[in-house]
């Protein structure tokens, strides 16, 4: 059988049918091994931070951080009567206070638009 039978290159019949099943639960097999031995790259360690370092990441003060903790603004933990935050929580917590720009709304708005031009059309 050619190899490019399993790609889905070129039409098989019915007899060669068992064969691509061989040659695919391989391939699967294949990839599940290399997955298994691939490590996620860390670029960053999740480690917990005090007030002092988790405003030195914001780049805000400590007052304000403590601002936000009263107001339950930002992400945090409170075993006891320490505070920690988790650098991940943090990043996320950033990232999803993203503002949109002038151009991605205006960008939305012209495929809301076009959508509802359709519909009553």
């Amino acid at each position: 059988m050619r190899k490019d039978k399993l790609c889905g290159m070129e039409p098989f019949n019915f007899n060669e049918l068992p064969e691509v099943i061989r040659k695919l639960f391989e391939k699967v097999e294949s990839i599940e091994q290399t997955m298994l031995h691939l490590k996620p790259e860390v670029t960053e360690k999740d480690d917990l931070l005090n007030v002092e370092e988790a405003a030195a990441f914001l780049k805000i003060s400590a007052a304000s951080l403590y601002t936000k903790v009263s107001r339950k603004e930002i992400p945090f933990s409170k075993p006891g009567k320490r505070l920690y935050f988790s650098r991940s929580d943090l990043q996320e917590w950033v990232n999803s206070s993203k503002h949109k720009t002038g151009t991605e709304i205006r960008s939305l708005l012209s495929k809301s638009n076009s959508r509802n031009r359709n519909r009553f059309i």
